[in-house]
């Protein structure tokens, strides 16, 4: 059997595979973050060690001992400084932390070749303006930084005892050469950093160390099990699902929300704001459209409306009879937002609200908000395609993801993408079962190609062209709200100018 460990930004989940591919078991630890600061976003490495420990450890015995490789997936653009010792120098700066928006202009500057050579714009997210930030603001921890490794990359030196990354998740750095799928010393320059500071890269479906006795021991595993490369948690939900071939493509519904299609070279587009980054198969690549605040503007509204859960607010929404007259629109910028509009300045914003509003309306208005971000995404994604390659236009979208999991939501989204929704079996275990099967290529070797098929299918939804209609005349008003508002944010974060 195989072990999948993905490190996500709210859990911490594990997948077992049998050797036909076959789901056997699974388990999810949560993680909390910390927000010191508005904007700000950090997690303590030490605690997804412990959840991955408990995780791990909460599996059956009998999978345990049946296991012959390990997988890692994570959260991507996440930074972990480590001094000579491979101590943890500061709380790991996340994924959706702005706090470097600053530093991306000065990163840009630095490097002016940036865009070319990553393929990517410099946002705040990214993990290159984070350094920057430090060396700014705390440059006591900077000048120990000796080594920086991504999430899923420090769970793999506790386990192995190895500094090693893999082009998926190394991509998100803004360090990696897109084309090349390699460090590239000029973008590191522009950090003030080397190569020295690089863990070693290896690909995603190779073995890139082995388990430790005492990880092994803390763990309850095997010593010596050996560790595939891995991937970023895009690529390894996609690997998972068989999104492996040229013009493949689906929609991850997690705390982000995620658009994918699959590229047999780079085809960058950072004008729009797209992302390419490297998949998790050698010779393939990826194009992102993504946005920030996905399933997480879900659970700002069970937050803001006293709902027991997500599911029991969906719920609500589905038994939901006469709509209010006067539907709300919501703009899901809780964290600032990327595709397409690169502005770590944006905020979520409620438009509508009303004596008779109530928590059904806030909810449906959540939804609705982050299809429509998606939408937006969408657009850019296609355009980018279009403009140069000629490709047609997406026609159909596998989803992932703990969104996944709702047919109501799915009818929404389906409805504003104007696009068939494919539901694989097994989608809303996300990136733990492409690390999975990463590991079983990592220890069968390339014969070992069955691992990306396909699987079944569980259900398909298609656009409700009524529903569609309807969307539509939100999602306008939905798009003109950016554009009034866009200014306000800039000036309301202290920025000044909007661009």
């Amino acid at each position: 059997m195989f072990l999948g460990i993905d490190l996500g930004t709210s859990a911490v989940k594990t997948l077992v595979i049998d050797e036909r591919g076959a789901v056997v078991a699974g388990s999810s630890m949560p993680l909390a973050r910390a927000a010191p600061q508005p904007r700000w976003s950090e997690q303590h490495p030490a605690d997804w060690w412990a959840a991955t420990i408990a995780a791990v450890r909460s599996l059956p015995e009998s999978n345990r001992r049946a296991l012959r490789g390990i997988g890692l997936a994570g959260q991507m653009h996440g930074a972990v400084l480590l001094d000579r010792a491979h101590t943890v120098l500061r709380p790991a700066i996340l994924w959706n932390d702005s706090r470097a928006a600053a530093a991306c202009v000065t990163f840009e500057q630095r490097e002016p070749r940036s865009r070319t050579l990553s393929g990517n714009l410099a946002m705040p997210g990214f993990t290159a303006p984070k350094l920057l930030w430090v060396a700014a603001h705390e440059p006591r921890v900077f000048e120990h930084v000796a080594t920086v490794l991504l999430p899923k990359d420090w769970l793999r030196l506790k386990m192995t005892g190895e500094c090693v990354s893999e082009p998926s998740d190394a991509s998100g750095t803004l360090w990696l050469d897109l084309a090349t799928r390699r460090w590239s010393d000029a973008l590191l320059a522009a950090s003030g950093l080397t190569r020295d500071a690089m863990p070693r890269l290896a690909e995603s479906g190779e073995v890139a160390g082995t388990l430790t006795r005492d990880a092994a021991q803390a763990l309850d595993l095997a010593p010596g099990l050996p560790v595939a490369g891995g991937g970023s948690d895009n690529a390894c939900g996609a690997a998972g699902i068989g999104v492996v071939d040229d013009g493949d493509a689906l929609l991850s519904l997690g705390t982000s929300g995620v658009i994918l299609v699959v590229d047999d070279r780079p085809r960058p587009d950072p004008a729009r704001a797209v992302h390419a980054f490297c998949h998790c198969l050698p010779g393939h690549w990826l194009r992102l459209a993504v946005m920030l605040s996905c399933t997480a503007t879900l659970a700002a509204a069970v937050r803001l409306t006293g709902a027991a859960n997500e599911a029991a607010l969906i719920g609500d929404i589905e038994r939901a009879t006469a709509p209010h007259p006067r539907r709300l629109v919501m703009l899901p910028y809780l964290d600032g937002e990327r595709t397409p509009h690169n502005d770590a300045a944006a905020c979520g914003v409620v438009f509508g609200v009303d004596a008779g509003t109530t928590r059904v309306d806030l909810g449906r208005a959540a939804l609705e908000g982050v299809a429509f971000a998606l939408a937006d995404g969408l657009e850019a994604l296609e355009g980018g395609a279009d403009a140069r390659s000629g490709r047609p236009r997406i026609d159909s979208l596998a989803v992932i993801g703990g969104g996944s999991r709702s047919p109501w939501w799915g009818r929404i989204l389906a409805s504003a993408l104007g696009r068939t929704l494919v539901y694989p079996l097994h989608g809303d275990t996300g990136p733990a079962l492409g690390a999975a099967r990463l590991a079983w290529v990592a220890v069968d070797g390339p014969g070992a190609r069955s691992a990306f098929a396909k699987p079944p299918i569980a259900r398909t939804i298609e656009p409700d062209t009524v529903l569609a209609e309807a969307l539509g005349e939100r999602r306008a008003i939905f798009r003109a709200l950016y554009r009034d508002l866009a200014s306000r944010f800039a000036a309301s974060a202290g920025t000044g100018t909007h661009d």
